[in-house]
């Protein structure tokens, strides 16, 4: 069975910057990250994991990601998973 990896990084260069993310190879996609193959993270890379929760179903990763991204999803990740 495949799992769905929601993570987020926070940038060792610029330790107030978070990149949240879904993949389905954890260690292939942080590698990615701290390589700048992501435009939307590469100019603060590198990168360390702070928390990653996997789920057997794509849809409700790609459902909690998306609530990670939100305004109560980034405040809940600040209290809870930093």
């Amino acid at each position: 069975m495949s799992m769905h990896h929601v993570y987020i990084l926070q940038s060792i260069a610029a330790p107030d910057q978070f990149y949240t993310g879904l993949t389905d190879d954890l260690d292939r996609r942080i590698k990615e990250h701290n390589r700048g193959a992501s435009p939307h993270s590469a100019k603060f890379a590198p990168w360390k994991l702070l928390s990653c929760h996997s789920f057997a179903d794509r849809s409700t990763a790609a459902r909690f990601e998306t609530y990670l991204k939100s305004g109560s999803g980034r405040a809940f990740a600040r209290r809870h998973l930093r």
